[in-house]
């Protein structure tokens, strides 16, 4: 597959974005970047380390969050949305040309952004959104999650549905099997908790477990020990434990040997000094590295915030998660019309991360960890010595140009949300207001990381 770009930082994209080149030079640029698919890629990116392959529009339909199988030899990626209710199936076989197979409706005035992929199931997320976030959280919704027969991998045909009784399920995790592990919001808590779902009876899928941080269960007379305590999730489970990214209450480790009783092992908190408001969003434990990879997620925009973390913590002894290193700041291109991210408006911090580390069609994480970071894009780091991890990469869309959601608010600039690689090498990142991303990374941002199959 030729890529269209060179993996070498072009400054020259980014200040022809940011309008600082001539219309001649931008011009060229544009042609210079035209795939050979239907689908141009849009100028004005700066990459290190990176290749582009290609790009989608998504039917207009700007992506979130990402799962992708493999089946009958092509490759279908799935995405959920921040401001359509539905998900959109996209085949990328071949990623320089990607294709709108379908988008499934979703329940009206409900998010839809996540979903899992094991065996031959699918589990889609579904919440009451956030006020300011295209829906009213006032108004009727649907909550729980729904579970998916794919043994059609373009025809999802529903089996069930599970209810919390409350707001829903964020992100969840599911690795095949009985069990769905839940970020639910429960009728009676502060925040979000951890809760277990037995699937194996689709239609009639039933709670079997559930644990939260003391203080949380109001209802029952607790009162929560601080602001931000709240499960993100997903939950990650690995073997009998499972990783909670659990906000301003830090990562938390449960033994669920009984799912029906989770107890706690270990925790780290991260706040103070840091954000504690998400303060701990993603989690993705390395079980045979002894290393966990954790962030916060950035909320104020123009950086109107306590500083975000991303870490890596040591979990030899899960009873005594003990902080490694935090990873290095990312800083804007040479030639960038701002100092600092911070300069640049919308949200600057970390967020997402290649985290469906249980499916075979996902590269496995070795060295590299992908972290999209807002304004910032996408930035790869090596992790190869943990206690001093370096950035060996980044891939920076250029500014949107069509709002399509209420955010950012202050100003319409670059907000990149979701990453997954696949384990062919291929990385497929998001934005709030732009389409998907086709990437490769080359040098320092590539060796090693193929998987095969």
């Amino acid at each position: 597959m030729q890529a269209v770009r060179s993996s070498r930082s072009t400054v020259a994209a980014l200040l022809c974005g940011a309008g600082l080149l001539s219309l001649l030079a931008c011009s060229s640029q544009s042609a210079a970047v035209a795939t050979s698919g239907a689908q141009n890629v849009p100028a004005g990116y700066a990459a290190s380390n990176v290749d582009v392959v290609g790009y989608s529009d998504v039917d207009g339909r700007p992506p979130f969050k990402l799962a992708i199988r493999e089946a009958g030899g092509k490759w279908y990626l799935y995405m959920g949305h921040l401001w359509d209710r539905g998900w959109t199936i996209l085949d990328v076989t071949d990623p320089s040309t990607p294709q709108m197979v379908k988008f499934i409706p979703g329940p009206e005035n409900t998010w839809t952004i996540q979903m899992e992929l094991a065996e031959d199931k699918m589990i889609t997320a579904v919440q009451r959104g956030g006020a300011g976030w295209g829906t009213d959280p006032d108004k009727p919704f649907d909550e729980g999650f729904l579970i998916w027969d794919m043994s059609d991998p373009v025809n999802p045909r529903k089996l069930g549905q599970f209810h919390t009784g409350g707001t829903g399920t964020h992100r969840n995790f599911y690795a095949g099997g009985r069990y769905v592990h839940l970020a639910a919001g429960a009728p009676g808590y502060d925040g979000q908790i951890y809760m277990i779902a037995d699937i194996n009876d689709p239609a009639n899928p039933v709670e079997v477990g559930r644990w939260w941080v003391p203080g949380q269960h109001t209802a029952k007379g607790e009162t929560p020990s601080e602001p931000g305590v709240s499960l993100h999730g997903p939950p990650y489970v690995a073997d009998n434990l499972v990783y909670l990214s659990y906000g301003a209450a830090g990562m938390v480790i449960l033994d669920i040997s009984d799912v029906s009783k989770p107890k706690l092992v270990g925790q780290v908190d991260f706040t103070p000094p840091f954000l504690a408001n998400i303060g701990v969003h993603s989690v993705l434990p390395i079980p045979d590295r002894h290393i966990a990879l954790t962030n916060s997620e950035s909320i104020a925009e123009d950086c109107q915030e306590t500083l975000n973390q991303a870490s890596i913590v040591d979990i030899s002894d899960p009873s005594k998660p003990t902080l490694l290193s935090l990873l290095p700041l990312p800083t804007p291109p040479p030639g960038s019309p701002y100092a600092d991210f911070c300069g640049k408006g919308g949200r600057f911090g970390p967020h997402n991360v290649n985290h469906h580390q249980h499916s075979r069609d996902v590269q496995q994480q070795r060295n590299l960890h992908y972290l999209t970071y807002f304004n910032a894009g996408l930035r790869i780091f090596d992790t190869t010595d943990p206690r001093q991890p370096t950035e060996v990469g980044y891939f920076i869309p250029p500014e949107p140009t069509q709002r399509y959601g209420p955010v950012p608010k202050n100003k319409l600039v670059l907000q990149t949300e979701d990453v997954l690689v696949d384990r062919r090498g291929y990385i497929y990142i998001t934005q709030k207001n732009q389409g998907l991303w086709i990437l490769k990374g080359t040098g320092p941002a590539a060796e090693g990381q193929r998987i095969t199959s």
